[in-house]
This record gives structure tokens, C-alpha cells and sequence, in this order.
């Protein structure tokens, strides 16, 4: 069968890799499999430019054995000096030597600053015409909004309907949390966005208050959890382990209890 994460029939076990070489990402991606991971992620803003080639990649995804390969080329990092245009074309690449998942920012050919959602019309043009591109490759396509900060529920289904309206088949907002009323809303707009969407999504956040969402958003409608393998220099802190991720999916029952006994 096809990798793929938007027909996944369970939520996902997701192992982030920021690595800067192709040897540190199969070592980061072989770890994340043995560790319990459904699939898993290559973040190319990461790695150093000399190693980014269909090549070069096709031997990194490798490692994943089948397992779908989510991807990302932010203009951060190894790319903060690299055009739009670049990273398109580069994510465009990444799938061609054997990405699942490309992740399109929603800012992507304009900055927004305020909710990486741009609202210039040449640059959605250009965004869309990338997204047929990767659909044409027989590809999945993922937007992202890294707001890193709370929004109420009504901004959120905003951004996400927008996301979706320009051909985003997975959905994806990183809001904030910084208190305990921050943290228990956004779960509440979890679900929300799974009684509103029509696409599967995740939603996340940044801040003192995120571990919750990150770790139980499936079940409120996430289509997984974003992990590490370990926490080192590269790891997001407020992304939780495989293992810990895996052990929280296999034995939470949070399902509606529909059975009645006598």
C-alpha cells in the first residue's frame, strides 16, 4: 500500500529528525523506528546545503523502510539566506526522491509575521500553483501556520479553512498556551476543528502550557503526535519522546465508551 498520512487509519507516531548531514538523519530516522514511530519526519532547513540531493535524500528516506516521510524546507536555519523560489524547488525535490508529505507554509513567496498566513494575492497564486505541482507528483501537501501564539477558537478555524481553500489536504496551526485556561481552550479547539474540517490536521502550540495538546491531540482529532527520538540540541523540548508518545497511544483508551453493560 501507498505511505500516506492523510488515509492513516490511526492516529500517527510522527519522529522529528533536524540533523545536518544525511549519515545523522538515517542514524536519527533508524532510532525513531526502532523507538515505536508510524512515520517519520525530515526537516531539510536542517542540513547542510552540499548534502541536499535526490541522491543524496533517496538514501535518507530509505531508512524509514516503507513508512511514510513527512518534509519540511523552512526558510530557517541552513536556509535563512535562500530564496522561496529555492526552497520550493528543493522541496519539490524531496519528493521526488521518495517524500509522502511536503509542508507548504502558509506565508510561503511573502512573510506574515503576524500568522504566517499571507494574504497577498500573488504569492497564494504562487502557493497554489506549488501545491498542484506536488499533487501532480502524486504527492501530499500539508500548510503550515506557525503563529506561536494563543488565538481564539474563531482565528484558528479561520486559518485552517483557508489552509484547506488554497488545496492543503493536512492542515497544520502551532498556536500558544502559557496558562492552564490557554491549554484547556486549545483542546477545546481540537475539537472543533475535527467537527469543522473536512481534512485531517494537527494542532499544536508553543509556550509553558503545551505538553498536553502535543501529547493527547489525537484525542481530540490530531492525526498524530509530532516526537523525538531524544532530547538533544537539535530537539524540540516541548515535542515528547517516541517512546513516550507510543506508550500513550497504546494504552489510553479515550474512545467513546459505547459499550452498555447489563
Amino acid at each position: 500500500m501507498k505511505p500516506s498520512f492523510v488515509n492513516a487509519t490511526r492516529p500517527l507516531v510522527v519522529g522529528m529528525t533536524l540533523k545536518r548531514t544525511p549519515n545523522e538523519a538515517i542514524y536519527a530516522i533508524k532510532n525513531c523506528v526502532y523507538a515505536g514511530a508510524d512515520a517519520v519526519a525530515v526537516q531539510l532547513c536542517k542540513m547542510e546545503k552540499q548534502y541536499k540531493t535526490k541522491e543524496e535524500l533517496s538514501r535518507v528516506f530509505a531508512a524509514a523502510a516503507g513508512r511514510p516521510i513527512y518534509v519540511t524546507d523552512y526558510r530557517w536555519n541552513e536556509n535563512a539566506e535562500r530564496t522561496y523560489e529555492e526552497c520550493a524547488e528543493e522541496l519539490v525535490m524531496a519528493m521526488e526522491a521518495g517524500g509522502t508529505l511536503a509542508d507548504v507554509p502558509g506565508d510561503f513567496f511573502c512573510e506574515d509575521k503576524e500568522y504566517q498566513m499571507t494574504d497577498n494575492e500573488e504569492a497564494i497564486g504562487k502557493q497554489m500553483a506549488l501545491i498542484d505541482r506536488l499533487h501532480a507528483l502524486g504527492k501530499e501537501v500539508l500548510m503550515s501556520a506557525h503563529v506561536l501564539r494563543f488565538l481564539p477558537a474563531e482565528k484558528v478555524l479561520e486559518i485552517a479553512k483557508e489552509q484547506v481553500r488554497r488545496g492543503a489536504d493536512i492542515v497544520k496551526i502551532v498556536t500558544g498556551a502559557n496558562s492552564e485556561e490557554e491549554e484547556m481552550e486549545n483542546l477545546r479547539i481540537a475539537a472543533l476543528l475535527k467537527k469543522e474540517l473536512s481534512v485531517p490536521f494537527i494542532l499544536l502550540a508553543a509556550g509553558t502550557h503545551a505538553k498536553i495538546l502535543r501529547m493527547i491531540g489525537p484525542c481530540f482529532g490530531c492525526f498524530g503526535v509530532f516526537a523525538v527520538y531524544e532530547h538533544d540540541s537539535n530537539a524540540v523540548l516541548t515535542q515528547p519522546t517516541v517512546a513516550a508518545a507510543r506508550a500513550v497511544l497504546d494504552h489510553f483508551d479515550y474512545l467513546p465508551d459505547l459499550a452498555v453493560l447489563p
